[in-house]
């Protein structure tokens, strides 16, 4: 019996839709792409292996035509497709409705070939619930092969692009290295902003910050704020500066140091303040819109800790099992029946008067958008809550970031008030001093009730309150305290995948489907890696972007990058013809140099010029350079050599704090080279100080004639203690270590062994100084214990009652409040390697840049998240849970028998056929 075959492209995705449709239909995947260009030479058909563009499977001399072949692990596959297909006498191709899932229906119908009495049938769907996968199957349309257009042209240009420019950078660069249309761009956006940190310059600048006392007839008295002018004229802050470290041309403001800052503190001190002004407005926020990719990719990186590639899979597993709708759009427009049921959810939970009288609507402010797709949404014409919805995990997570959201989009308006009010008075030395506080509160949560955007940069949230007394103009008003601060300006901050995600969406460079791949290929490459959340770009990306920007300039600008997107857009509409398009791309116009004259036309490219960066100034005469083996540094040595000296660079060091200080450091103490400190006084051993891969330390050098078995004595530098100004005499004490404190005496009643007393070392370890009796460890606060502590003092510390781990809980610094993954309350601590972060089960050192006063809630959930992310320490207890192992995919050969397309023929088109060769 003759049935219905439907094609998906996944395996968890035909499972639910095959309940959903019933008898007469066969649901099948196909695991994604069947067809696409050959990855290698061996993949290449024999036919054009010869041919001058055989190497790019594009005949870029014949209207650019693609030449596909099916890989050799989805042949069998395409066998079981085509045997489903002989008993069916309709055919649904029901792949996701973008380019990727348009293209993905052709290559289908173009390789199965059903015959001519098999109704062909393109069948789309935006999410996965049994209505709409009814209506879709009742509603078909053709392939749009517009789209398919669209998404062959991007293929294409990614295949000239890569193959054409990779070669060069493994000539003078570095072989295994790879370019792409986007990913260089990518990669040149965080180069740039690590030069900008490079050429950052900081400026210090003070300010007064002050409580004032509002007096005793408020019932909230006391309310902080903030220097804002003397005698009229605004006084210096961050904005004002340039990255140069001086104020900014035209800025009419008081510059203060700290000596007037401090003066001034003095010549308040008597002075009595009355109320100049208070203005007070109206606030209102607006609820955001819908979730669309990116901006669901940013809001999960900030709030549950998410890679853009962790949360698209993610989401993806929401989508096939039911629960999304489709997570690749770049709309931001809901249907009636979703808009209908956040309306409803919100009059359910929270109450009619928080539902606007009438509906509200979102349009993208997107270029290009296609308003055709939904934003991403709960599935369905009625919302399940979080917890109906049985998911558990990160997918729990998600879901309920989406449903609040959605939910949140049909809220009304925040409504509050804004007061500002400005205080002066009359310092002792004649200046009129003006202080500034600004407050803020909420008398109608709104939407805010149900969901609050994160921040980039830890700022204020939108339902921040900060309530001022009732102040009115000629109050009199006291100061409680005031004082001094200074400040540095801040370089701009690193991308994290958030902001970068941010900024490639605002330059529409690539689209949103593709920027979690992106990401992923500069992170695999090498070309980035990650410091806490921040992307640190390699000094291998510095070189790569060097030759790109003097080489390629066109094919690596912003602007060219986003003008071939909006290029693809009008394919995709069928404005533009794509031979057109890829033939000046590749063989450039009458204005522009194509990619292929470039290339050919390459000229000399010094490599080792290239791979050279000057540290410094042009005159310190030391240069970092890209080696095989990593960066290393070369200056002058103490003969007179220019470059008679060299040493590694630490992987982990960023390119912004590689200062001339810090080359000069490394070059002085390579890693491996000795510097000899002279001989033992007891064993006569020559002792040398190294640095080592777990810092600087001091050890003996055994002679030639030594056992195999005899191991030389070691011992950490002190954090006190210098390569540079270690001595003989402290390595000798270093080397005594362990030092035996004493013999404890014995416990009562103890017999054999035990009777004769512990004896008690003093010992220097990973965490730090501690004293050890037997199985015992007890801390030391100091590293200059190990040689002062004395028996008594150590029987003192044994004495106490041992505290659970290494030393007794201290109280926290600072409440933060509850991380947004593990709901837990985070706070701030001192512990043995300075202030750290932590929720209870994970910590997290501050890094340099943190301080206890400035940390917030969101930056301490990005350094909880990045420990997370690496898993338990070492020793962990065993009954800890194991992250599940990535499985790791290997690229399989294609077979030697291929497919080959021409780039047009595409079946069943309403709108034009295009004759193709095989």
């Amino acid at each position: 019996m003759a049935h219905k075959l439907v094609i998906v492209e996944s395996p968890a995705k035909a499972r639910t839709i095959g309940g959903y449709l019933g008898d007469g239909y066969v649901v099948e995947s196909s695991i994604g792409h069947i067809r696409d260009l050959p990855n290698n030479a061996a993949d290449t058909p024999a036919k054009i292996k010869d041919k001058s563009w055989g190497r790019l499977a594009v005949d870029v001399e014949d209207g650019f035509t693609p030449y596909y072949v099916v890989p050799r692990d989805k042949k069998s596959h395409i066998s079981k497709l085509k045997g489903l297909l002989k008993d069916a006498d309709e055919l649904f191709l029901a792949t996701d409705e973008d380019r990727e899932g348009e293209a993905i229906a052709w290559h289908l119908l173009d390789e199965l070939k059903p015959k001519k009495d098999v109704t062909v049938k393109r069948m789309v769907f935006h999410e996965i619930t049994k209505q709409a996968i009814l209506d879709a199957a009742a509603n078909p349309r053709d392939i749009a092969m517009d789209l398919v257009e669209a998404q062959e042209t991007r293929r294409i240009l990614d295949r000239l692009y890569g193959y054409e420019v990779s070669p060069v950078l493994w000539k003078k660069v570095m072989s295994g290295l790879s370019a792409g249309r986007v990913q260089s761009v990518a990669t040149r956006l965080v180069v740039d902003r690590e030069r900008q940190r490079m050429a950052f310059r900081a400026a210090s600048y003070w300010d007064l910050e002050g409580t004032f006392d509002a007096g005793s007839k408020h019932d909230q008295r006391m309310f902080p704020a903030r220097v804002h002018s003397l005698d009229g004229t605004r006084v210096a802050s961050g904005s004002n500066f340039g990255q140069d470290g001086l104020l900014k041309a035209g800025a009419d403001v008081v510059h203060l140091d700290r000596a007037r800052a401090q003066s001034l503190v003095s010549a308040l001190a008597d002075t009595t303040y009355d109320v100049r002004s208070v203005e007070s407005k109206p606030y209102r926020r607006s609820p955001y819109a819908p979730f669309r990719t990116t901006t669901l990719q940013q809001e999960a990186s900030r709030k549950l800790g998410m890679s853009a590639s962790v949360t698209m899979s993610v989401a993806q597993r929401l989508y096939e099992n039911g629960f999304i709708t489709y997570m690749r759009t770049d709309s931001t427009t809901l249907s009636g029946g979703a808009v209908e049921a956040a309306r409803s959810q919100v009059r359910e939970l929270y109450g009619a008067e928080y539902v606007p009288d009438v509906p509200r609507t979102y349009t993208s402010k997107v270029k290009n958008a296609q308003e055709a797709h939904e934003a991403i949404r709960p599935a369905g014409e009625s919302f399940r809550t979080p917890a109906q919805t049985g998911l558990t995990g990160d997918q729990f997570r998600l879901y309920e970031l989406i449903w609040m959201r959605t939910v949140a989009s049909q809220m009304k308006d925040a409504v509050g008030q804004s007061v500002s009010v400005r205080i002066g008075g009359a310092a002792a030395t004649g200046e009129d001093v003006v202080f500034s506080a600004s407050g803020r509160v909420i008398t109608f949560h709104g939407f805010l009730k149900a969901y609050v955007e994160g921040t980039d940069d830890g700022g204020a949230k939108d339902d921040q309150e900060t309530r001022l007394p009732a102040l009115v103009e000629g109050d009199a008003v006291s100061a409680a305290s005031l004082s001094a601060n200074g400040h540095e300006t801040k370089p701009p901050s690193r991308f994290t995948e958030a902001t970068l995600i941010k900024e490639l969406e605002e330059r529409e460079i690539g689209r949103p489907s593709t920027y979690a791949s992106i990401i992923g290929t500069i992170l695999n490459r090498g070309y980035v890696y990650k410091k806490g959340t921040a992307l640190v770009p390699a000094w291998l990306a510095f070189s790569v972007i060097r030759l790109m920007e003097d080489h390629f300039p066109r094919q690596v600008s912003y602007e060219f990058t986003a003008a071939m997107e909006t290029v693809l857009d009008e394919i995709a509409r069928g404005e533009k013809d794509r031979v057109t398009e890829l033939g000046e791309f590749y063989y450039g116009s009458d204005s522009v140099q194509g990619l292929h004259t470039l290339v050919t036309e390459l000229g000399d490219i010094d490599a080792r010029e290239n791979a050279t960066f000057p540290v410094g100034d042009a005159d310190s005469g030391i240069f970092l350079r890209v080696g095989k083996y990593g960066p290393y540094l070369e200056g002058p040595d103490d003969d007179g050599n220019p470059l008679g000296r060299r040493a590694n660079v630490p992987d982990d060091l960023p390119p912004d704090e590689l200062t001339l200080d810090k080359a000069k450091e490394l070059l002085a103490n390579p890693a491996g080279e000795e510097i000899a400190l002279g001989r033992h006084p007891v064993t006569g051993l020559e002792v040398v100080a190294k640095n080592g891969r777990y810092g600087p330390y001091v050890t003996e050098l055994l002679p030639e004639d030594a056992k195999k078995s005899d191991k030389p004595r070691t011992g950490s530098l002190f954090k006190s203690m210098s390569l540079d100004t270690v001595t003989l005499d402290d390595a000798v004490k270093l080397l005594s270590l362990p030092r035996v404190v004493g013999v404890a005496p014995p416990a009562e009643g103890a017999e054999g062994e035990a009777a004769e007393g512990e004896e008690i070392t003093a010992q220097n370890g990973r965490y730090g100084p501690y004293l050890k009796k037997g199985t015992d460890s007890r801390s030391l606060t100091s590293e200059e214990q190990l040689f002062t502590v004395t028996l008594d003092e150590a029987l003192a510390i044994y004495a106490q009652p041992k505290q659970r781990g290494r030393a007794a809980a201290a109280p926290p610094l600072k409440e933060l409040g509850n991380d947004p993954v593990s709901g837990q309350p985070v706070v701030v601590k001192s512990g043995r390697f300075g202030e750290y972060v932590t929720d209870g089960e994970y910590n997290a050192t501050l890094r340099k840049d943190d301080s206890v006063d400035a940390i917030t809630l969101e930056r301490a959930a990005e350094l909880l998240a990045d420990r997370r992310e690496r898993g338990p320490a070492k020793g962990a207890k065993k009954g800890a849970k194991k992250a599940p192992a990535k499985k790791s995919t290997a690229k399989k050969t294609a077979a030697k028998k291929t497919t080959t397309t021409k780039a047009a023929a595409k079946k069943t088109t309403a709108k034009k056929t295009t004759a193709k060769k095989a």
